[in-house]
Parts: C-alpha cells; sequence; structure tokens
C-alpha cells in the first residue's frame, strides 16, 4: 500500500517512521511547505520524494492513501481532496474543525467506498485495551465517573485553543470506554497569553448518571497524564507517566444502607487488595497505522474511524459553545 504523507512538523516524522518500518507499505512522497521541515525530511529519507505541493501528492496516481498529518483548520480541504481523488484517508486528531465538514466527508468517503480513520493513538496502547475489556468484563460494576487530567508548560498552538488541542485524546479514550455519547456539557476556561484559552475544564452528563471531568492545561509546571475511572464494584487509577504499573485498580467502595424506621443513612466503606494488571508493551502509533492497512485491504471500519472522529468534534463544539458562554449547559 502506497502512502503520501502531507505534513512534517510535529507529528509527522512519527508517522513517517512507522509506515516506513511497517511491512506492506511504502512511503513514496511527503508534502511540507516549511523549506526546513522539507530538508529534514529528505535527509532523513533520500529515497522518498519530498515536495512542498499536497496536491501534487493528492493526484498522484501510484498512491493509495493520504495521511494528513497539518494543522486542524487545512484537515477538511486535504482530506475532501485526497477522497475525490479516490485516496484512503488517515487524519491526524482532531478529525475537523465543524461536525458539518466531518458529516460531508464520512458521506464522501461512504459513496467512493474508501476508509477514513482518526488518529486516536491512545486506543492502541495497552492501558486503554486493558482498561477497555476490564470494563467490558464487569469488574470495575457499573460506571459512576471518569476523570482525567492532562496538563503540561506549553506546546502552544496558534491556531486553536487547549481543549481542541490536548482533550481529542481523553475524548476519544471516553468514547471509546463508555460506548455512549454524553446528553450535555459544560464547559470553562480562559486565555492568558496568545488570545486562545489556555487552561480549560470539561464536564460531561451521560446516560445513567454517569459523569465525565476532563482537566487540560498549557500552563502547568509539571506534566501529568492521570485518569481515574470509578465504578460501583471497583476504581482504577491510569497514570500514563508511570515506567511500570500505569494501571492500577482498587478494591475499595462505599455501601450505603438504611434500616427500617430509621432516617439516617448507613455508610459502610470497603478496603481490598490493589492490583496492577500486566500491559501489552506496544508501539500505539504502529499498532495503529497495520490497523489502518489491515482495514483498508479487508474492507473492514475501522473503530476509529470518521464516525468517531465526528463524535469527538461534536463534543469540542459543544464545549466551545458553552465556553464562550463561561460555563452554560449545552445539550447535544
Amino acid at each position: 500500500m502506497n502512502f503520501g504523507v502531507i505534513g512534517y512538523g510535529y507529528w509527522g516524522p512519527n508517522i513517517v517512521r512507522n509506515l516506513v518500518g511497517l511491512e506492506g507499505s511504502h512511503v513514496l512522497a511527503i508534502a511540507e511547505i516549511n523549506p526546513m521541515a522539507r530538508a529534514r525530511a529528505q535527509k532523513a529519507y533520500p529515497g522518498i520524494k519530498v515536495t512542498e505541493s499536497a496536491a501534487e501528492i493528492i493526484k498522484s496516481p501510484e498512491i493509495d492513501a493520504i495521511a494528513v498529518i497539518s494543522p486542524v483548520w487545512t484537515h477538511y480541504d486535504l482530506a475532501k481532496a485526497s477522497l475525490q481523488n479516490g485516496k484512503h484517508v488517515f487524519v491526524e486528531k482532531p478529525f475537523t474543525s465543524t461536525t458539518g465538514q466531518a458529516e460531508e466527508l464520512i458521506n464522501l468517503a461512504a459513496q467512493k467506498n474508501l476508509k477514513i480513520m482518526v488518529d486516536h493513538t491512545f486506543l492502541f496502547t495497552g492501558a486503554v485495551r486493558r482498561i477497555a475489556k476490564l470494563i467490558e468484563e464487569g469488574t470495575l460494576g457499573n460506571l459512576y465517573y471518569y476523570d482525567s487530567t492532562r496538563v503540561n508548560l506549553g506546546l502552544f498552538q496558534h491556531d486553536i485553543n487547549v481543549l481542541w488541542d490536548l482533550a481529542p485524546h481523553d475524548l476519544s479514550i471516553m468514547d471509546y470506554l463508555l460506548k455512549t455519547s454524553p446528553e450535555a456539557i459544560v464547559a470553562t476556561g480562559e486565555g492568558h497569553l496568545n488570545g486562545h484559552e489556555d487552561v480549560a475544564y470539561m464536564t460531561l452528563y451521560f446516560p445513567d448518571r454517569v459523569i465525565a471531568h476532563i482537566n487540560v492545561n498549557w500552563l502547568s509546571p509539571v506534566k501529568v497524564r492521570t485518569t481515574l475511572i470509578g465504578g460501583e464494584k471497583r476504581m482504577l487509577v491510569w497514570n500514563d507517566l508511570e515506567a511500570d504499573e500505569k494501571v492500577k485498580i482498587y478494591d475499595k467502595g462505599v455501601q450505603i444502607t438504611s434500616r427500617e424506621g430509621m432516617y439516617e443513612l448507613l455508610v459502610s466503606y470497603r478496603s481490598g487488595d490493589m492490583w496492577s494488571p500486566q500491559l501489552e508493551q506496544i508501539e500505539a502509533l504502529r499498532q495503529e497505522m497495520h490497523y489502518f492497512v489491515e482495514c483498508v485491504e479487508s474492507g473492514k471500519e475501522p473503530f476509529n474511524d470518521g464516525k468517531a472522529g465526528l463524535r469527538v468534534v461534536r463534543m469540542l463544539e459543544a464545549a466551545s459553545e458553552s465556553l464562550k458562554k463561561r460555563g452554560v449547559l449545552v445539550e447535544l
């Protein structure tokens, strides 16, 4: 399967490296408008054509699929042109800038029998795969909450705020794990440096009284990547920065009972063992690119397809609307 890659900035080199090392895939061309990045690409891969023109790659009859690894505001035009030219499309997160754009691309891909995959890399990590299995097996019981903190100092984006930059990771993971969409969203935040919000908080209300909270921040003095998932039976902590024991399950909980004739509730706490399951040691992005090639070759619809990307964009749009109105509840 012959690939063209558009964008060789921050994430592009990782995409190219994985595609080059993947059996059954060949990178024929890289498009990049920045001359310094083009020079880096040509030095790293002297056998691959490097060009300034994305259109040249999109129109090439030799290329089967395009990886769009460029700023979000360019995704729609590049992905649309790629689909119109008969190419399968792999798009960096977030999928598009609006739900309307996402829906149009999904419909176009369906008309042309082409695949769209959105780069939700964390879904391919050993941690998320294991957490999904634990939830599916009922280890945590009925879920109560999902709480995620993703903060660090930088990298500041000039075209999107911190929600659109960092929250797609958490929203795509949450969408994959909970298997349901939120009913309403509240978002608050503030911008301090470049006109875009650099600190933001999202609260998402799901059916069955499940609540989620996401904290994203470009101004934190420390890097934190921690997710808490609370269930009726057990609770889980995922610290992605841990070298070992990234996921820990706590056999802890609360039980509330009331005796007949008594007004007060009786609260009892359960505190059992903690254990850390063994996780697959895999490079998530390599797994993801392999899965994309597999889906194209087999005709299978990827679980991180355009519709998954659309669900994330829909949540981001609702959050942006709430953010503008300083935390007004937006129903989906």
